[in-house]
């Protein structure tokens, strides 16, 4: 990997990372593509209309079914998708954690049940390399332990000394491997735990970025804490993360979120929520947000947004799309996630050339503002 810090306005950050399969511009959104697919859209939605150069897919789900062969079988990740740009896959620790009836941690992995047919399971840090090795993604995420907030001193210390003890054994695992030929365009990234702690934080980045990652992620986060306290740790934190790699903020969040974190120092996140809330009725603008559900939409000729050039916007009403919610049509998913995905890639370009500007703050301003706050 490439990596390279374009411009700083402040804490905020412009870079660009290249991989084999794709060069990325961050601040960057990552769609996330669960098993291999974003739910609702096609390679081309996302190439074409939506121009992502990197997704997320989920090394649990992909581990149940269809299983590491099967995608190794077609090329991997991308010879199976036919989507020739970038893939991060995560490690499968939280999935194997929240999904499962009975999940069972030690020092040296955890023991989960499938969420499909009941099946044990074991993940240790080799074996999630292994998994990640046959999916061929360009970022790999190492095995973590991590813990629901709020979490007692007892459990966060124990978080940070297996996340450091798996840590080291993946990077000296993927570093021999790479020796040996196998996942030599692969890269690694670590996962920094503690909580809301600023101990159990320090001492995390402290012991993972001694070592040789390519990039690090902020794990742990948005999992019951609240905002502010969400936003004060990455604050605490990503200045004890080097300079001249990725930052990488896990499973966060809101459009607040991201404007938030970029500007506390963060390059790189994915979340759900574009797409489960764009197929459960609720749509992102730049206003706010806003309940296709609702009556007062029914007759509506206007766009989603009267700000955005997405597809959906450029061509359907608001009427429209209460209609298709309201048949439970399936082409509705597809539109309304085109437009979330649309404002929250868009976001995180405009970030960029504020950032660029050197007027991240205004934007920010400008940000809120917009939505009445």
């Amino acid at each position: 990997m490439k990596f390279q810090i374009d411009k700083t306005d402040g804490q905020a950050r412009a870079t660009t990372l290249t991989t084999a399969h794709s060069t990325i511009t961050t601040p960057v959104f990552m769609p996330v593509g669960t098993t291999a697919s974003v739910k609702s859209l096609d390679t081309r939605d996302l190439t074409e209309i939506l121009g992502t150069n990197i997704i997320l897919a989920n090394t649990y789900h992909l581990y149940l079914r269809p299983s590491p062969e099967v995608v190794e079988h077609f090329g991997g990740l991308h010879g199976f998708t036919k989507y020739d740009r970038s893939f991060l896959t995560d490690s499968g620790g939280f999935q194997a954690y929240s999904l499962s009836d009975m999940s069972k941690f030690s020092d040296e992995g955890i023991t989960f049940k499938s969420h499909i047919d009941g099946s044990t399971h074991h993940f240790t840090p080799q074996k999630v390399i292994d998994i990640q090795n046959a999916l061929n993604s360009d970022i790999m995420m190492i095995l973590d332990d991590l813990i629901a907030l709020p979490a007692t001193e007892e459990r966060l210390k124990l978080s940070v000394a297996r996340t450091t003890k798996w840590a080291r054994e993946s990077i000296v695992y993927h570093r021999s491997k790479q020796e040996r030929g196998i996942g030599i365009d692969q890269n690694i990234f670590a996962i920094i735990q503690g909580g809301v702690s600023q101990t159990y934080r320090k001492i995390s980045a402290n012991e993972l970025c001694e070592m040789d990652f390519d990039g690090f992620a902020i794990g742990g986060l948005s999992v019951g804490e609240e905002s502010q306290a969400m936003y004060d740790t990455v604050a605490f934190t990503t200045p004890l993360m080097p300079k001249d790699k990725p930052r990488y903020l896990m499973g966060v969040g809101t459009p607040e979120d991201l404007v938030e974190c970029i500007d506390r120092g963060v390059d790189m996140f994915d979340c759900v929520m574009p797409t489960r809330n764009a197929r459960n009725g609720t749509i992102f603008t730049s206003f706010g947000k806003l309940n296709i559900k609702a009556a007062k939409h029914i007759l509506s000729d206007e766009p989603i947004d009267s700000e955005c050039n997405c597809h959906t916007c450029q061509n359907y009403s608001r009427g429209y799309l209460c209609h298709l919610y309201r048949a439970k049509e399936l082409t509705y998913f597809r539109l309304a996630s085109l437009h979330n995905l649309h404002y929250y890639l868009t976001l995180m370009r405009e970030a960029r050339e504020a950032i660029f500007a050197g007027r991240f703050q205004e934007f920010k301003r400008e940000f809120y503002h917009k939505r009445g706050v």
